[in-house]
């Protein structure tokens, strides 16, 4: 990411005022505004609204419960890894779940499930690649940077006959 300028601006929506940064081609980083995994705007970052209109847009619809799958351009710096597992997050359905240890054996490394963890946990731009799709082998919440509040927020959203909790921002 060096040398890269990067432009940023904040995205307002139902689970809190949303981090986006990018640069004039691409989507690099969603950052909530809390959770363990929460970040602000980088001192070499500039703040710009005008990259960011269509990213605006799809969270937009997203939120209102309109549009199911983002085609938007991103960047990524990952590691191999890394990229298969959020490959494998863009392929779980709108209103669906996956567990950890179900993506790792779709991977081919069925003891896998806490790296599978670790590159989830690691992914720079959620919602958009959805990890908060990703849920423990009981069917409990776990883990995310967000926050499991966030988490239940967009997966009620989601699937609203699966009801986990009533929106609490």
């Amino acid at each position: 990411m060096k040398n890269i300028p990067l432009f940023y601006t904040y995205f307002d929506s139902p689970v809190g005022r949303l981090l986006l940064a990018g640069d004039q081609k691409s989507l690099h980083f969603l950052s909530f505004p809390g959770g363990h995994k929460a970040f602000g705007p980088q001192p070499t970052w500039t703040m710009s609204d005008v990259h960011f209109d269509a990213v605006k847009e799809q969270l937009s619809l997203y939120f209102l419960g309109s549009l199911e799958v983002f085609d938007l351009p991103l960047t990524l710096h990952e590691t191999d890894f890394q990229k298969r597992v959020w490959g494998l997050l863009t392929e779980i359905p709108f209103g669906a779940t996956r567990t950890y240890g179900g993506l790792a054996e779709k991977l081919g490394t069925p003891k896998a499930s806490r790296a599978v963890g670790a590159a989830n946990g690691s992914n720079p731009i959620p919602i958009i690649i959805p990890c908060h799709r990703v849920i423990g082998s009981t069917g409990k919440l776990t883990g995310f940077g967000g926050g499991i509040d966030t988490k239940r927020f967009l997966l009620d959203l989601e699937n609203p006959s699966k009801k986990l909790l009533q929106n609490p921002f």
